[in-house]
């Protein structure tokens, strides 16, 4: 299986080559990693820290994982944080981010390259966040005797872990010295695998409320706020748009605060393309205040949908008509129901909130129509709705804390 394992890795750098010709986010891929040594080389443990390498995928997998790093560099002054991101599109946001004391992509998952790796970082603990698992650094560090944890963990039936062919995943999964999950299942499911599974809960919630904690909204957007119905459709694309837009026609008195996924021109175009009514781009507000009169504001920045549901009634989160929804933790956090597309099943949060009555999924423009009416058009219903989406992240906080205790021991050493 090492074997199979190690052509795999090389075959998927292949297939990444070729991509980039036409795939941006291929050649991006590519492109951060050209210098990757030089950069490591620049973290080598020179200032005799005890340093703690993280690992997330992307940025779903950093918002994880951000607790923890703030809260670690908060408690522990003697800590160094070496952060590593697999994907681009969390890299290339997140790459300046200022509590980590260096940040870059995880080299090429091989023998030669997690030696030289560890050989650089010498990290006294390695944490990987939520599924992100690559064989050679994980056994490096089992090699080394270096502490290894999984957080936010969550693991499903048909996860290749219970596969008859995934035995080089089992025996990753055994190497970390503890677990953290997220639910009471994902633990019923690993318990004959690794014992030292904990219900932590998800991260996510503690950041959400910390978030919610110093939310800014601009002045201008603030004013036009009051005293109206504000529904926040955070994380759009162009399929979540073409979706609801008979409700932005039938709600024309409701003040839409669109938030696009993607900033880019030719994203940009397309959604707007098919907006029904005026809108106008934050960006041209200090310009032209008038405009701040426009039914449908479309946030052209990256950086302020967080704050922006302070301010909702109501949001929509995209991503359910493509791959799957974003963060729907951060609208619930303020007490307010999320409507999403079809594509939920894999975030628990989302599920649940579905059977709680705190969130509501559409599938087409005719469940859009009626979901939005039934929440815009009934006080009490939204109100209820509210109050369910906000307890299920209060309820479901406090993991943060959680894993620090149990890992206090492999700081002290």
């Amino acid at each position: 299986m090492q074997l199979v394992y190690s052509i795999f890795i090389r075959l998927y750098v292949f297939l990444i080559w070729i991509a980039h010709f036409f795939n941006q986010k291929a050649k991006l891929w590519l492109n951060g990693r050209k210098d990757v040594w030089q950069n490591i080389s620049k973290a080598s443990n020179t200032e005799e820290k005890m340093i703690i390498w993280m690992h997330v995928s992307s940025l779903g997998e950093f918002e994880q994982g951000r607790p923890l790093i703030e809260e670690l560099k908060n408690r522990y002054q003697h800590i160094g944080i070496v952060l590593t991101f697999f994907s681009p599109s969390g890299y290339e946001i997140r790459k300046n981010y200022p509590i980590a004391d260096f940040i870059f992509y995880l080299p090429l998952d091989t023998q030669s390259n997690a030696e030289r790796f560890y050989n650089l970082i010498q990290p006294h603990l390695v944490i990987f966040v939520k599924y992100d698992f690559w064989y050679f650094y994980i056994r490096e560090a089992v090699r080394r005797k270096i502490p290894i944890i999984l957080v936010s963990a969550i693991f499903r039936s048909n996860d290749i872990f219970f596969k008859w062919y995934g035995s080089l995943h089992r025996k990753m999964l055994k190497s970390f010295n503890e677990i953290f999950v997220q639910d009471e299942h994902s633990k019923k499911l690993i318990e004959t695998l690794h014992p030292n599974a904990t219900i932590a809960g998800d991260t996510r919630c503690d950041r959400v409320i910390q978030i919610s904690q110093s939310a800014q909204i601009p002045a201008i957007i603030r004013q036009r706020s009051y005293h109206r119905f504000v529904v926040v459709i955070g994380s759009a694309w162009k399929e979540d748009i073409e979706v609801i837009k008979p409700v932005f026609e039938k709600f024309s008195d409701v003040y839409w605060i669109i938030a696009p996924h993607n900033i880019e021109n030719q994203h940009l175009k397309a959604l707007t393309n098919l907006l029904p009514q005026k809108f106008v781009w934050y960006s041209s507000l200090e310009k032209s205040p008038e405009l701040a009169d426009y039914p449908i504001l479309i946030i052209d920045n990256i950086g302020m949908l967080s704050s922006l549901y302070s301010i909702a009634q109501l949001a929509y989160i995209g991503g359910g008509f493509g791959k799957g929804i974003h963060n729907i933790l951060e609208p619930a956090v303020y007490g307010i129901p999320v409507i999403f597309g079809p594509k939920y099943q894999k975030f628990n949060e989302a599920v649940s909130l579905i059977q709680k009555k705190g969130a509501f999924s559409i599938k087409n423009t005719s469940e859009a129509l009626v979901v939005f009416s039934n929440l815009i058009q009934n006080t009490d219903k939204l109100k209820q709705a509210g109050i369910i989406a906000r307890q299920y992240v209060i309820e479901h906080s406090g993991a943060t804390n959680i894993i620090l205790q149990r890992i206090e021991k492999y700081l002290s050493r």
